[in-house]
């Protein structure tokens, strides 16, 4: 079960590759995307025991990326559907069968328990984004596709160093040669200190690049503000968790050893500063869709934060994961009904959204609200969880600048949105013939019915499941 549902999303892939008609190929996506789902929840409920050797296992951690991963995806193959279907004039044959690999990608990074496999799996998504940012074939697209290609193929090159000298380290301390992620646990304290240090840094350096860490952010607005709206949704909220999970595995390591505090630190000042140049640059932007690129720098900034604190913000953390990643599905998705409704990203054509589409301005300006840690949405309990665990900790400094930072992001954020959804329709926009449509507005709809529940509740198995990964880092609620 634990290959079937990597191999899967792959035999989806070939079907779309060999439908020859662009209207039946969308429905593969949500087909596959759905089996891909209950197969989820079938390894959730009983969870084979690890591959012979030890490579693939679905543990706490993999647990969580997996389900919000299947999740997320679900909701962009059933938009999809409505998306293409608008876009008739653009070829989907590549678009189909590339989410499907990344589907296939992203779930090995879950499984991944050796982490040269988790590095494949984290480079194949890196390759299968590509022609997905590239789907619009314009100028613009494909300076964003070489710029995300570029960084995030040397970040993700550093990384591999960085697991080279991991393997290193265990040779000149004659421990067992291995990458396998319990060994390295079990052995971190005898690994050699210097390349162990060494390489501690190339993998923060490496998976930051792909989780788009200040300043190793730089591949995010244009990646962003290009790629369709689903595609986004699946960086700024799949690809993130994907790089986010290879940080986490390198943290149990270095917790294990006796550097886990400094990890801790240096995390904790890239978070800061991550959500210092996302208050910076997100005021005054008039592409809604860039904006939302510098919304993901603050979120993973929130996550490094979380991971520097250590303790009780680490159940934060994880929280926050889930959440980021469901709050940027409906914003995404609901920005690209509003961009194609105008033809517009910029804030000086496109006004009054709740008129011209109201359930996606409606959804824009709920999503908007939920991301910026308002009750009573996900991201304001996460939020709570991590900066009250700073204050708990004494660490004043840290969450005084943490609180700072989410009221600059909100007045930043603010001046875009609420023009945006609230203002006056230009008299002289361009007609357009998009309109809400049930495919393009349930998806988004149906994930921000999953975060106002997070918001209020949260679910007796996701709770012992958030308690369990927490523990595998050091921390608990």
């Amino acid at each position: 079960m634990m290959w079937a549902i990597v191999l899967l999303p792959l035999l989806g892939a070939l079907v779309a590759w060999l439908i020859p008609d662009d209207r039946r190929r969308t429905f593969v996506l949500p087909l596959f995307a759905f089996l891909h789902l209950a197969l989820t929840l079938a390894l959730l409920l009983d969870t084979p025991p690890p591959s012979p050797g030890g490579w693939i296992f679905l543990d706490p951690l993999g647990k969580l990326a997996l389900i919000c991963n299947s999740v997320l995806f679900a909701a962009c193959a059933a938009y999809a559907v409505g998306y293409l279907n608008y876009r008739r004039n653009r070829p989907n044959r590549i678009l189909c069968s590339a989410l499907l690999v990344c589907l296939s990608a992203m779930t090995l990074v879950a499984v991944s328990q050796h982490l040269g496999l988790l590095w494949i799996a984290l480079e194949a998504t890196t390759i299968t984004m590509a022609p997905l940012i590239y789907f619009n074939h314009n100028a613009r697209s494909i300076e964003a596709t070489w710029k995300y290609l570029l960084i995030c193929s040397v970040g993700i090159a550093i990384a591999l160093l960085g697991l080279f000298f991991l393997a290193y380290s265990t040779i000149v301390a004659k421990q067992e040669v291995s990458l396998l992620l319990g060994s390295l646990i079990g052995d971190a304290a005898r690994l050699h200190p210097g390349w162990r240090h060494a390489a501690f840094i190339f993998l923060l350096v490496g998976f930051g690049s792909k989780m788009g860490l200040a300043p190793l952010h730089t591949w995010k607005p244009d990646a962003y503000g290009e790629a369709p709206g689903l595609v986004g949704a699946l960086l700024a909220g799949g690809l993130v968790n994907c790089a986010l999970l290879g940080l986490l595995r390198v943290y149990q390591i270095a917790a294990a050893s006796t550097e886990g505090a400094l990890f801790q630190e240096v995390l904790l000042g890239m978070g800061l500063v991550s959500m210092a140049f996302a208050a910076v640059f997100m005021a005054r932007q008039s592409d809604f869709k860039r904006m939302l690129a510098y919304s993901s720098v603050e979120h993973v900034g929130i996550l490094a934060v979380a991971l520097g604190l250590g303790k009780g913000a680490l159940y934060g953390a994880l929280l926050h994961m889930i959440n980021n990643a469901l709050t940027k599905g409906v914003l995404f998705l609901s920005s690209g009904n509003i961009h194609r409704a105008y033809n517009s990203k910029s804030t000086n054509f496109v006004r009054g959204a709740l008129r011209r589409t109201p359930w996606s301005g409606a959804l824009f300006l709920a999503a908007f609200f939920a991301i910026t840690g308002s009750p009573p949405f996900g991201p304001f309990v996460s939020e709570f969880l991590i900066v009250s665990s700073a204050f708990v900790q004494g660490n004043y400094w840290s969450g005084g600048l943490f609180l700072l930072f989410l009221a600059l992001i909100f007045i930043g954020m603010a001046s875009t949105v609420l023009p945006v959804v609230m203002g006056k329709i230009p008299g002289d926009i361009e007609k357009t013939h998009y309109r809400d449509t049930a495919h393009t507005v349930l998806p988004p709809l149906v994930l921000m019915g999953v975060i106002l529940m997070l918001g209020v509740w949260i679910p007796g198995p996701l709770q012992a499941l958030l308690r369990e990964a927490a523990g595998q880092l050091g921390g608990g609620e």
